[in-house]
Parts: C-alpha cells; sequence; structure tokens
C-alpha cells in the first residue's frame, strides 16, 4: 500500500465533503429539536405532566443552546429564528455552524496544496487565519495591509482562488445574522448567494433594478471588423469574434454549414461594457449582475429578441457561446423553455462566467464552462477553486490557472482566448469535437446592438412633428430643419450703446436692452452634427430687443427666460454667417437679412471653446466652471419692408451659464462682410463677454420665419 502524499489535496476535498454533509445533517436535527420545543400541544400539555416531561423539556432545551451540545441551535419558526439572530449578534455558534466553518477551512487549505503561493505569502496567510479564527479586528488590519502594499487589484487577484470560502468563513463566524444564509448557500453548495456575504443586503433586490423588456436591433460592424471575423467555426472563431466586436454592447450571430452540409447557427455573446453601471444597455454592471443573479435578465430577453430578428427556422439548430456576462446571459437562454421549444439548442459554452447554480431547460444541450482559477468573476456564485461540489456531473467544466494572476487582466476575453490556443490544448480539442457540427464555413455574419428596452422613434417626441416641403436649390426640403445632434454657444457681450441704438432705431423693436449704461449683443455658434438638411455650422449676431410690443423695461429680463412660443423679446441679427451652400439658400426664408457663406469652425469642450467663422470673427478661451441650467429657445428679428421677420429655434437639451468666461472676440476688418462690419461698430473687437451659454448635446427645430407687423 502507498503512503499518502502530504501534497495531495482531494483527501482535504472529501474529508471538507463529508464535514459539509454533517453539518446538514446536525442542522436538520436541531431543526426536529426547535419544532419539538415550540409544539403548541406539547407547551400546552407541559404544566399538567410537569414532573414527568420537565426534565427532559430542560434536556432538550439544553441540547438546543448549549454550547456542548448542539450549541444555539434554535431554528425554524419565527420566534426560534429572531432568538437565534439575537444569539448571533451576540456571538454565539451553532454546532452546525461550527462544522461548516472546519469545511471551509479545509477547503482553503486544500487550494493552498494547489496554489503554493498562496502559503508562501505571509501576508495573504496573516488574512486567511485570521478570517478563519474569527479574529475581525486582526483581519481588517490584515486587509489593509495588504491592500495598502499590493493595490486593490493586486490583491483581489491574489486572494481569488479563496475568496469565496474566505467571505462565507466571515459570514458564518462575524456578529451579523443577516449574512448567515447566504454563508451556508456558498458552504453547503446549495445554491446562488442570495445577499452580499459581507452586508447581507439581498443580490436579488438589486439585481431588480435591471428592469426591461430587451431589445435588438441590426447594426452593421465596420470594414475593419468584419475583416476579424472567422471564416470557419471554430471555438478560437467564435471566442476570436468576441474579442472583434467590443463590449460595447453588440452581440453577433452567425450561420455555419456544418460537415454534413446542414446550416446551424451560432449566437455570440461579449461580456460586460464599460461605463456608469446603468446605461440603457443589458451589457452594463447592473446589466451583468442581474444576468448572474436572475433566471432572465434584460440581457437573455434581448438575445432572444436578436435571434427572433435574425430569422431561424422552428427547430434549426442552435450553439451559444458566451463570455463573462455574456456566458451567463446565454445561460439564462438556455434555461428558458419556450426558447428551446422554438430552436434546437445544442450546445452552450461560458467562459469565465458565474454559472455554476443555473441549469438548461433542455437536458440534452452539451454544456461547457472554463474558467480560470484566479479570474474573480466566475467566484460571483459562491463557487470557486475551492469547491468540493459536482454540481453538473453532465458538463465539461475546464477549471484552470496560469502564471498570469492579475484581475482584470486574467478575466478578458483575449486572455482565455490564448490560454485556450496555447495552454490549454486538450480542453480545446474536446470542446472543438465537440462543436463539429459548427466546424464548417461561415455563410452569413449580423451584429446587433442589444438595450434594455426598445428605444423610442429618433427625435422622439421633440423632433416629431409635421413637416412641409419648400423649394430648395435643385430639390425639395423640408421644414422644419430637424437637429438630432448639436452643440452650441451663445456668449452675452457688453457694446457702444450709441451704435446699437443707431442699428435699432426705426426697426420698431427697440430700444435696445442695456446693461450698465452698454448694449446687450449675442453673438451665437451652433454646430448641427446630424439635421434633416445634412451637418452645419453658423455663426450670427443680434442686439438683444424688447421686441415690437415695447413691454416695460423690466419685464424683458423674466421675458428672455420664456419658450419661444410666450416670448416677445429676441435678437435684432445684424449679420450671420454659414457654411452650407443649402442653408445660405433658404436663410431668407429661415431668418431673412443678409447671410454670407464663409468656413466656420465650432469647437466646443467641458471648459474651453474655439469659434471661427472664416475671415470675419474668432473668439476663443476658457469658460471656466458652470452651472447647470437648462437650453433656452432663440428668438431673432430682422426688418423687412413694412415689418419684420420673427425667426424662432426651439431647443431641448441642458446647457451650462458660465459666469466668468475668459474669452475674447477677434473682429477681422473686413469691409465686405456685414457682420464684421457691425460688430466693429458696436465696439466688439477685442471684447470679452459678459456671460456664455454652452450645450454640448442638443436637439433644435428650425422652421420659416413669420411676418410680424410693425406699429
Amino acid at each position: 500500500m502507498s503512503e499518502p502524499d502530504d501534497q495531495d489535496p482531494e483527501p482535504l476535498r472529501a474529508a471538507a465533503r463529508e464535514l459539509v454533509d454533517i453539518a446538514i445533517t446536525i442542522h436538520d436535527v436541531a431543526a426536529r429539536a426547535t419544532s419539538a420545543l415550540t409544539d403548541g400541544a406539547l407547551l400546552r400539555a407541559l404544566p399538567h405532566g410537569l414532573p414527568a416531561a420537565g426534565p427532559a423539556y430542560r434536556a432538550l432545551l439544553r441540547a438546543t443552546t448549549n454550547s456542548r451540545g448542539l450549541g444555539h441551535a434554535l431554528t425554524g419558526g419565527r420566534l426560534a429564528t429572531l432568538a437565534a439572530k439575537a444569539a448571533a449578534m451576540m456571538g454565539a455558534e451553532s454546532l452546525a455552524v461550527r462544522v461548516l466553518a472546519t469545511s471551509l477551512r479545509l477547503r482553503v487549505a486544500a487550494v493552498a496544496l494547489s496554489h503554493p503561493e498562496l502559503a508562501a505569502d505571509p501576508m495573504l496567510t496573516r488574512l486567511i487565519d485570521a478570517a478563519a479564527a474569527d479574529r475581525d479586528l486582526e483581519a481588517v488590519r490584515a486587509l489593509r495591509a495588504l491592500l495598502k502594499d499590493r493595490g486593490a487589484v493586486r490583491a483581489l487577484s491574489q486572494l481569488a482562488p479563496v475568496f469565496g470560502e474566505v467571505l462565507a468563513l466571515r459570514a458564518l463566524l462575524d456578529e451579523n445574522p443577516l449574512n448567515d444564509a447566504t454563508a451556508w448557500l456558498i458552504a453547503t453548495g446549495k445554491g446562488f448567494a442570495t445577499a452580499d456575504p459581507i452586508t447581507g443586503m439581498s443580490n436579488r433586490a438589486i439585481a431588480a433594478l435591471d428592469s426591461g423588456e430587451g431589445a435588438a436591433r441590426r447594426v452593421e460592424l465596420t470594414v475593419a471588423e468584419s475583416g476579424l471575423l472567422c471564416r470557419r467555426g471554430s471555438l478560437l472563431g467564435f471566442l476570436g469574434n468576441i474579442a472583434a466586436i467590443g463590449t460595447g454592447g453588440r452581440v453577433l450571430i452567425q450561420s455555419v454549414r456544418g460537415p454534413d452540409g446542414v446550416v446551424r447557427h451560432v449566437v455570440q455573446a461579449p461580456g460586460m461594457r464599460g461605463g456608469r453601471p446603468d446605461l440603457d444597455s443589458p451589457q452594463d454592471l447592473l446589466g451583468a449582475f442581474s444576468s448572474a443573479v436572475l433566471a432572465s435578465s434584460p440581457y437573455s430577453r434581448a438575445l432572444a429578441k436578436a435571434v427572433a430578428d435574425y430569422g431561424l427556422p422552428q427547430g434549426a439548430e442552435v450553439a451559444l457561446i458566451g463570455h463573462s456576462a455574456g456566458g451567463a446571459a446565454i445561460m439564462n437562454l438556455a434555461q428558458d423553455p419556450a426558447f428551446c421549444a422554438r430552436h434546437t439548442l445544442t450546445h452552450v459554452v461560458a467562459v469565465g462566467a458565474p454559472v455554476d447554480f443555473k441549469r438548461t431547460a433542455d437536458p440534452r444541450t452539451w454544456v461547457a464552462s472554463v474558467t480560470n482559477q484566479h479570474d474573480l468573476i466566475p467566484t460571483l456564485d459562491g463557487q470557486g477553486a475551492g469547491t468540493v461540489f459536482d454540481l453538473h456531473p453532465g458538463w465539461y467544466v475546464v477549471d484552470y490557472t496560469d502564471p498570469t494572476h492579475l484581475f482584470p487582466l486574467c478575466h478578458s476575453v483575449e486572455h482565455y482566448l490564448a490560454n485556450l490556443s496555447d495552454d490549454l490544448p486538450e480542453a480545446r480539442a474536446h470542446i472543438d469535437a465537440r462543436l463539429t457540427a459548427f466546424r464548417g464555413p461561415v455563410l452569413r455574419s449580423q451584429a446587433y446592438l442589444l438595450s434594455d428596452r426598445p428605444a423610442a422613434p429618433e427625435g422622439f417626441p421633440f423632433l416629431t412633428v409635421p413637416t412641409h416641403p419648400v423649394d430648395g436649390p435643385g430639390r425639395a426640403v423640408e421644414l422644419p430643419i430637424r437637429c438630432h445632434d448639436g452643440s452650441a454657444l451663445t456668449a452675452y457681450f457688453a457694446a457702444d450703446f450709441e451704435a446699437a441704438a443707431r442699428l435699432v432705431e426705426g426697426t420698431g423693436l427697440g430700444p435696445a436692452v442695456g446693461v450698465r449704461g452698454r448694449a446687450l449683443v449675442a453673438v451665437h455658434a451652433a454646430w448641427n452634427r446630424h439635421t434633416s438638411v445634412g451637418g452645419y455650422r453658423e455663426v450670427q449676431a443680434g442686439i438683444v430687443v424688447p421686441g415690437p410690443s415695447r413691454p416695460h423695461p423690466l419685464s424683458v429680463w423674466p421675458d428672455l427666460l420664456r419658450p419661444a412660443d410666450r416670448r416677445r423679446s429676441g435678437t435684432l441679427l445684424v449679420g450671420s454667417a454659414v457654411d452650407s451652400a443649402l442653408v445660405r439658400a433658404l436663410a431668407p426664408r429661415l431668418w431673412g437679412g443678409q447671410t454670407v457663406m464663409t468656413a466656420a469652425h465650432v469647437l466646443l469642450g467641458a471648459r474651453s471653446a474655439h469659434v471661427s467663422a472664416g475671415q470675419v470673427l474668432t473668439l476663443r478661451g476658457r469658460l471656466g466652471p458652470g452651472l447647470p441650467v437648462r437650453d433656452p429657445d432663440l428668438v431673432g428679428y430682422t426688418c423687412e419692408a413694412g415689418g419684420a421677420l420673427r425667426s424662432c429655434v426651439r431647443t431641448r437639451g441642458q446647457a451650462r451659464l458660465h459666469l466668468a468666461p475668459r474669452m475674447r472676440l477677434s473682429v477681422e476688418q473686413h469691409p465686405h462682410h456685414r457682420l464684421a462690419v457691425r460688430l466693429r461698430e458696436l465696439g466688439l473687437d477685442g471684447a470679452r463677454p459678459l456671460l456664455c451659454l454652452s450645450a454640448g448635446i442638443r436637439q433644435t427645430r428650425r422652421d420659416n420665419a413669420v411676418p410680424v407687423p410693425l406699429a
């Protein structure tokens, strides 16, 4: 008989597994004992038979509350549960918990044999020992020292193989009763962790915040992306496709002709996208969390919508390949009975995904799970390298380690791709052999952009308005001009009042609005990137006037803040420039006056801006900090024979009010440009604005100018 190998972790795993069964048995005994203690009939009969039943009842009570018996093991029922939680808060433990904690310590020891770097690192050993011994203060100090020395990323990467066990130990042994159920699930392998093992906060409550029926729309890949897609089906080819389309919210569906001539289909789902935790994408952080925790999520529902749009015939054979959150999402799709009833789901391959507690609706579906033991993401369901449970005897599970222990590098699909290509030839060959039916030429590829819910029509509701055709140069044009995406800067200057008065005189729109003896002049620049007449830039300048109704001077200021349909005041345009021939031809209809055609640039940053209009003007400098405000509508006037034209630009978006901009306006000496002549007459060459309004993202509507009779 050979001597046992001290470096073999299997005896430790076997002992840990046996202790789990013992802990469950003890817990069941405690539940039955608690049930007997709290039985209503027994309690009512106890006073009548106290001499005979009293000693037995007291002995049973001692067995469930004494550390020499079952420990503080009251469980089941509302009162017993409250008593158990109160005891836990005071540091009391049950025998089942102590046995289960011993099982977890054996699991940690078994992992340490497979990962000698854990035992060889004194800082990791200090933390693990403190957590296992229920020394809270020492564990906190050890964790702080580890984070300070290694940083959060490196520390978590090195702890990853025993991360679940350490968290479960802490949850079992601490005084917080809210995380006990989660610790029990992790330690016994009975299900997905329903709550955070540190605080006890419900995971399902957080995952439920990720709502939506899921939606998918077809998108085209760039030429470069299309060139990276595989031409023949294979495991590495499909994972390479996931790497090629990236984590921008897209998925890929391909059709492959197999060796037998049958066309089959492969759904390929990437992992989590970066950015805010809750974007309108099922691949955001919240979506990744819900895909792991819930049996159905917006990600899996959006995948189903993409497959439905792709147009697969009834009963078509389908394989699902997913990485990270995509792996969890495809498993959710695989456990959807309705999806599996419409299609023949033959294979599922999840890479770097927490899928241990998910089940396929069709038991014939072949499942492979590939996980790196230093990758934290697959351990989010509580089962990592230290697990002693064979949760899926029919799955092909590849749980490996490589020299790259740094998270999140070891979690990337590119890293898994390299491992399968170079370090795991047997696993790659085995999965490829099972995917033989999908190893053939790719006949069709279609990418989809997923979202939590169907998107509203473009521009809805602000830009969804009636339109009417007008004659344009060479073709009819629809008005109003609808800008789906633009940005704008409006700078207000203090100009020469007498010069402004001369320009306003006789228009019936004045007098000019004054600021400390100066006239208020607005220079407005906009870059309308995506409009119904194409992209164009415009620069306009105007003197702020109260309008044709001559309101009281004090009422002008609040009137300037009203929407365009209720505003009388506006700017008397003194000049404008655009860089689009089409818009230049429409200008007399849109706002009137004389408009020059010139090159224009409008560059707007978070704290600075640069505006130029050919050889006319330049406005540049720092905007400084800004206050959030609503982007106001614009009202402009131009004088015509016997009246005036009133033009409006209705806006939607957020703007920022900059009260101390450090900008300067430079006006060229150009006698043939009306805009340059008027700005120089107003004394604005070299002037600094009083304030600025900037809008980095906005939508606008601009219709015909309307004649306004003047008294």
